[in-house]
């Protein structure tokens, strides 16, 4: 099978087969390109079937040498790996070439994160004698309680808020669905905010059925989300570098530190590895230390 044919087939199975996002797709066939063009150019080789592991090494070493950072190179490799799993899938090729392929070693850098006594403090310092106040806090109780991604606020629907039952519909990475449990408090807020002031906004049509929404009745930005954090942050006074997806990780930092399994906070982040989640295990060692000890078979406490 040649190159373009290859491509084409893949590009037809992540949009149909995996669900993907356009952005997703182009940049998973743009990985398997670039392996297209060095095996015709430098290799001549057109046939997909005819790449063996040594060639892929000799690709990554090409790759390394013309100034691919390590995490460019690591995702080159992940984007390999799902291609040559898909030319298994449709036995286009027998053997997987990328079974022994390593990636480089990244060091996982631990994210920001504020601790609960600092969220209750940015949260209360919101104003809410003026009516955009009321909608902020609902921001803000939202963005934490749900450990949401700002694209995933902004794009929160009516008819995705189910409050009588405690949950979100949220559409994440990937058009991928999950259902995130919403908190009292974000509650409280939301109806507040739906009740006072959405109700009495000139709504645009295009946009009646998001949840947020600035003055004149369309959909928020994310500079718009940056702002409001950073004012928040700054009103209660805290001297941290802080985003709005600092909310997501101090969200999932306070699940592990109540006792959440990796696997329930996995699938409200909408992580699609479990390695993504597991970054979040050093924020409490303790934890982490004291159920060993209770429940391990080899560890017994002293009576």
């Amino acid at each position: 099978m040649d190159w373009k044919t290859a491509i084409s087939a893949y590009k037809s199975y992540l949009i149909l087969e995996r669900s993907l996002s356009g952005n997703s797709v182009e940049s998973y066939s743009r990985d398997v390109k670039k392996l297209a063009v060095f095996s015709i150019d430098l290799l001549q080789i057109s046939n997909v079937t005819m790449i063996n592991h040594e060639e892929l090494q000799v690709f990554l070493v090409h790759s390394n040498k013309i100034g691919l950072s390590d995490r460019s190179q690591a995702r080159l490799v992940s984007g390999l790996r799902s291609f040559y799993k898909f030319l298994l899938l449709e036995n286009i090729i027998q053997d997987d070439p990328t079974e022994l392929l390593e990636s480089p070693k990244l060091s996982r850098k631990i994210p920001d994160f504020l601790t609960s006594e600092e969220i209750n403090a940015v949260l209360a310092s919101v104003d809410l004698s003026h009516a955009q106040g009321h909608r902020n806090r609902a921001i803000l109780e939202t963005l934490y309680s749900c450990g949401l991604r700002v694209s995933e606020l902004l794009d929160l629907k009516i008819s995705n808020y189910f409050p009588h039952l405690g949950y979100l519909r949220v559409i994440g990475k990937g058009n991928k669905e999950r259902i995130v449990p919403i908190g009292s408090e974000a509650i409280k807020y939301n109806e507040i905010y739906l009740s006072s002031i959405r109700n009495h906004l000139r709504i645009k049509d295009d946009f009646r059925d998001y949840l947020f929404l600035n003055r004149r009745g369309r959909k928020l930005s994310r500079v718009m989300i940056f702002h409001i954090v950073k004012k928040a942050v700054s009103d209660a006074s805290i001297d941290k570098v802080v985003s709005p997806h600092t909310f997501r990780h101090s969200f999932a930092t306070h699940l592990v530190e109540g006792g959440a399994d990796l696997k329930s906070i996995q699938d409200m982040l909408g992580h699609e590895s479990i390695t993504t989640t597991e970054i979040y295990t050093h924020l409490d060692t303790q934890y982490l230390k004291d159920t060993i000890l209770l429940y391990h078979p080899r560890h017994t406490s002293v009576q």
